[in-house]
């Protein structure tokens, strides 16, 4: 830490000099333009990104397959907008990961490709992004799938517990633009500004949208089992489509209590979802005294299901105390 003394110039113009060693590292010197970013009683002070679009550069020679792939997302993830993967010869395997990759990214595409190099490109505008609104499509898509996974369950039907497990990819997509808007806002104050969200609340949803990830997992999970298993007892199938339901409200309120104008509503709402999981975690025991009496086997993929419900419910939970966070008084 260094400390400066404020001056006056001219006057009126209160003026403070810039750190010589930080201004060399970042290319700052007579002439340059900064950015200066009020936050309440702290004045955020960045150099100006002219190009705005940021380029990196990966030697992927010793990766393959979904190594390669998640090196693709971690550089995605880290904010890049151009990605250059390079090798002495990038082979037939390798492209085709790298597909895999983009295609599990929003708004990527390949932008050439020659015998040793890939390159891919964010062709999204970073500033049309909305943490909250890609928030708001995870909780409907995981609520749904969860609801039309216990569908699938009871009525046994695969093409609806196929679809749920397809869906799946759509959250993971949604999960990584949100980590991406995320990651941003901590290395630049202008991407928070563009967002027109406090870096804290920037926090709450990333966190919050990570629980919704899982919440997906699960409904895919709970899919992969229903594929499975045949017919169930009907005192069973209403037991775990009561609990679906239950999981679902918890996420609703906690869902609702997180984009909560007022606090007092986001604290009401907030307050009730913590309590309904408490509740929740008695009805899970009744439904497990329930399976006791099954063949094994199906008792214990039904156990898994119950299992996969209940914390979902606790996911919800974790987001209603987010919530409460969230609407607590700031120092």
């Amino acid at each position: 830490m260094e400390t400066r003394k404020v001056q006056v110039t001219g006057g009126s113009t209160y003026t403070v000099s810039l750190p010589k060693g930080w201004a060399t590292a970042n290319d700052v010197s007579s002439g340059t333009t900064v950015e200066l970013y009020p936050e309440d009683d702290a004045l955020l002070v960045t150099p100006r990104n002219e190009t705005g679009r940021q380029e990196g550069t990966l030697d992927v020679s010793d990766l393959e397959d979904e190594r390669l792939t998640r090196a693709v997302m971690t550089m995605y993830v880290s904010g890049f907008d151009i990605i250059r993967l390079e090798a002495s010869r990038i082979t037939t395997d390798q492209r085709r990961a790298i597909r895999d990759a983009t295609q599990s990214l929003v708004g990527v595409e390949v932008l050439e490709e020659t015998t040793d190099s890939v390159v891919i490109q964010d062709l999204l505008d970073s500033s049309e992004l909305s943490i909250v609104n890609a928030v708001s499509r995870m909780r409907l898509i995981a609520t749904s799938m969860l609801e039309d996974a216990i569908t699938a369950l009871v009525e046994n039907d695969d093409d609806i517990a196929r679809d749920v497990i397809e869906r799946d990819d759509d959250v993971d997509r949604l999960w990584l633009v949100v980590s991406r808007i995320f990651r941003a806002t901590l290395r630049s104050p202008r991407a928070a500004e563009e967002l027109g969200l406090p870096r804290e609340d920037c926090f709450d949803y990333h966190s919050s949208a990570r629980q919704l990830e899982r919440v997906a997992d699960h409904a895919a999970k709970i899919s992969n089992l229903a594929l499975k298993l045949e017919d169930i007892p009907e005192s069973v199938a209403d037991a775990l489509a009561a609990l679906r339901t239950d999981a679902s409200d918890v996420l609703a309120k906690a869902m609702d209590a997180l984009v909560a104008d007022e606090t007092d509503e986001a604290n009401r709402l907030g307050h009730a979802a913590r309590e309904a999981v408490l509740e929740i975690d008695e009805h899970t025991r009744t439904i497990d005294d329930m399976l006791r009496d099954l063949e094994p086997v199906q008792a214990q993929s039904l156990g898994l299901i119950v299992d996969s419900l209940s914390r979902s419910a606790d996911y919800g939970g974790n987001i209603a105390e987010t919530a409460l966070q969230k609407a607590a008084p700031r120092p």
